[in-house]
């Protein structure tokens, strides 16, 4: 099902939420980040379900995923409900992290090969993956689409833990660098992007997953 272009109304309210993938099957414990074939688990695949839950009664005019894997497993439930078509923005796509397909655990893995240590020399950056500064930027860009293409109505972009954090740190005006313990990004998590026009009004934060957080494995994508 498609959707009609149009320009923006005057006080035209329009809601983008950024979406966080579910529990992702990976008994080695690796890294992921964009590699294929990492697929929801069954609990996984219960948060997305919750998820579609959460928004039954909302007006969803578009979903759009990441094209990897799991990020499509998470957008279907959503999408059937509401009878819309997946659409994929690599825009959306996990951040790009040399240690893909590693154990990167502290006290593990790569991390205890010296010759890792020279990718670890700038957090802030970070001197290991995508820098923060591009991840803001395609992240500010697909929202900036998603709400052109349905103004007045809400949209859901289904992404990652790293681009949905940094996306809200940009919006919220802090800085990118950041300790990924207190990510704010629980699995299937719904951080949404409230705009008056064009201007953005407010960040509200839901878990509507909650209940199966607690013994979910932690995601390992970047």
């Amino acid at each position: 099902m498609g959707v009609e272009r149009r320009v923006f109304d005057v006080g035209e309210k329009t809601v983008v939420h950024l979406l966080r993938h579910g529990e992702v099957h990976n008994p080695e414990g690796v890294l992921y980040g964009r590699l294929p074939g990492f697929t929801l688990s069954e609990r996984g695949q219960a948060m997305a379900v919750r998820a579609a839950e959460a928004l039954t009664s909302h007006d969803i005019a578009v979903v759009t995923a990441s094209p990897l894997e799991r990020a499509q497993q998470t957008a279907a439930p959503i999408a059937a409900v509401h009878g819309l078509d997946i659409g994929v923005d690599e825009r959306l796509i996990e951040a790009d992290n040399v240690f893909e397909g590693q154990r990167v655990g502290v006290g593990d893995g790569v991390l205890r090969t010296p010759s890792a240590w020279r990718h670890l020399w700038n957090p802030m950056r970070p001197s290991w993956g995508e820098p923060y500064t591009q991840l803001a930027d395609r992240m500010s860009q697909a929202v900036v689409s998603a709400r052109e293409l349905a103004p007045g109505r809400e949209i859901v972009l289904v992404s990652h833990q790293l681009p949905i954090w940094v996306a809200r740190l940009d919006a919220e005006q802090r800085r990118f660098a950041h300790d990924p313990r207190k990510r704010q990004c629980a699995l299937a998590s719904l951080t949404s992007l409230h705009f008056d026009d064009e201007r953005l009004a407010a960040i509200t934060y839901t878990e509507p997953a909650r209940d199966l957080l607690a013994d979910a494995s932690p995601g390992r994508g970047a």
